[in-house]
């Protein structure tokens, strides 16, 4: 419309300039006036086209960033739904350590209850461990001095700590002989040449007693530590018979299992 104005004020202004009503001059005038408004409207078609890409390329970049956004949304979504996996496994697995700590608990206390008779006179001792129940024996209610064989009233004790153990059907039973670091009696060396075999020896005498007594065998497991693993020291008597023991160990299948398995 705007064009059509400015041809029709030409054709008016070329009337008038034919009629005479109109000098040279002023039509020079008008026509610079709106020469001056065409090139002023073409710069500004000009701005706004520059301005309609600029915003169709802000355009672009916006729906880029939004692409990107969704994206990093979506795995922020996964991330989330992958935690929350993690936490659903991890509250269960401290619900089974709560209640596998509870068990292993309420097992410790019933050890010691069956066994209270023997703790009280000195007899024994029942210990907790993280995975692991362990009932240490005196040695010299067991076993003379440098010997291997059960003694009477050793295996009374014993009868009565085989019948406590029966009961662990979820445990290994792992009987290990201990003794200080006094060389064994010359006089003993042809059937125990070092504190190695004696040890073995005695742990091995005690898983036979307690298969006798009902103790499933495949659920024992014997061994020696000889003089290498004590729990006092070996310079005075009174460490010397701490150190000369049978400890029996109960001790989750899953963790011998695990123990058993060879290392990468």
């Amino acid at each position: 419309m705007r064009a059509q104005r400015q041809i029709g004020t030409a054709v008016v202004a070329a009337g008038l300039i034919i009629s005479g009503c109109v000098s040279t001059g002023t039509f020079n005038k008008m026509q610079d006036q709106k020469n001056a408004q065409i090139t002023q409207l073409q710069k500004d078609k000009t701005n706004l086209e520059q301005q309609k890409q600029t915003l169709e390329q802000q355009k672009t970049t916006l729906e880029g960033n939004l692409n990107t956004l969704k994206e990093r949304f979506s795995a922020l979504e996964q991330s989330r739904a992958a935690m929350e996996q993690q936490v659903g496994s991890l509250q269960q697995e401290k619900s089974s350590l709560v209640a596998a700590s509870r068990q292993q608990q309420q097992q410790y206390e019933a050890l010691v209850q069956g066994l209270s008779s023997e703790v009280q006179k000195g007899q024994l001792q029942v210990r907790q461990y993280q995975n692991m129940l362990s009932v240490d024996l005196a040695e010299k209610i067991f076993f003379d001095s440098g010997r291997a064989t059960l003694k009477p009233g050793g295996k009374t004790i014993l009868k009565k700590v085989g019948e406590a153990l029966k009961g662990y059907e979820d445990k290994i039973i792992r009987v290990v002989g201990h003794t200080d670091n006094v060389p064994v009696a010359k006089s003993l060396q042809g059937t125990f040449p070092t504190n190695w075999e004696l040890s073995v020896a005695r742990a091995t005498n005690v898983v036979r007693y307690l298969q006798e007594v009902g103790v499933p065998p495949e659920r024992l497991v014997p061994s020696g530590r000889a003089e290498y693993d004590p729990v006092a020291p070996n310079d005075t008597p009174e460490g010397r018979q701490k150190n000369r023991r049978i400890e029996i160990m109960l001790i989750d299948k899953s963790l011998l299992a695990e123990m058993a398995k060879p290392a990468n």
